[in-house]
């Protein structure tokens, strides 16, 4: 396949409700603003939600192609202009872990998709599933959702980790999310990096800090883009400053490996 290099980008979290799901969304509308081309990928299986968002209505899903009802083509949406969407598989249980021979059916499949994006970004399911595990090992930056909750940090530890000694990953990126302000999200980086660096050898770079925002929360509600409808807003504005950071990270460590090097990393070819 021929085409650009796709940066392969990683939305990750320990737990379920730390807002993964939202960022995604709004980050890729960021990027579409900065003039990139983004396909996200919808990799939450059984719980898939990213379509709301966008108001769209998915045609099918993830496990359409991989049944053989559709193609690749046929299910991914335009959901806003340069903003594509491969929808997950809301609902269906059989997603939750893909055997092998199913990863290598999707990744003949997926070789259909246009090979023009800038950038992919993974949303993938919370906690430690095998498909978690894949989709971050195989994508080019991680980016991993922390929150002042104490199980936050119990299940991004434990991510991290077993991504570091199951899969030799060795450098992630963290979002600081739902704090009261920059002070404390700095504050919640630097004791989560304390302990990392005591029990992992690993680099763990701080991407920034987005605040509880009311202006958040009802838009996420009435199922809108912050950045979008309210673009002065704290978490808006935050948003707005963690993206490019993400963008300049990911150019300066690593080398776009493009969507056809990711899938055939995620079904253990490459």
């Amino acid at each position: 396949m021929q085409g650009r290099k796709t940066k392969v980008i990683s939305i990750s979290s320990g737990k379920g409700g730390v807002g993964k799901s939202t960022i995604v969304a709004n980050t890729a509308f960021k990027l579409a603003q900065m003039g990139k081309k983004v396909l996200i990928f919808d990799g939450d299986m059984g719980m898939a939600n990213i379509d709301i968002f966008f108001s769209v209505r998915p045609h099918g899903t993830i496990h359409d192609v991989i049944t053989g009802e559709k193609t690749i083509n046929e299910i991914l949406i335009e959901v806003m202009p340069n903003i594509f969407l491969i929808p997950g598989g809301s609902g269906v249980s059989e997603l939750q872990n893909l055997d092998h021979f199913s990863r290598r059916s999707l990744v003949d499949k997926v070789s259909a998709l246009p090979q023009d994006f800038d950038v992919m970004l993974i949303d993938t399911s919370p906690g430690l599933g095998e498909n978690v595990l894949y989709f971050n090992s195989a994508a080019d930056t991680k980016a991993v959702i922390l929150t002042p909750d104490p199980s936050s940090l119990a299940d991004c530890y434990a991510l991290i980790k077993v991504l570091n000694k199951k899969h030799r990953e060795a450098h992630f990126s963290l979002i600081c999310n739902q704090v009261k302000d920059e002070m404390e999200g700095l504050r919640l980086y630097q004791r989560f990096s304390d302990v990392t660096s005591k029990f992992l050898n690993i680099g763990l770079d701080y991407l920034g800090s987005i605040p509880q925002d009311p202006v958040l929360r009802m838009n996420n509600q009435m199922q809108r883009l912050v950045v979008k409808h309210e673009p002065h807003s704290a978490s808006a504005l935050a948003i707005g400053q963690m993206v490019p950071r993400l963008i300049r990270l990911h150019s300066q460590t690593e080398t776009a490996s493009g969507l056809q090097k990711f899938w055939e990393q995620v079904i253990g070819v490459a």
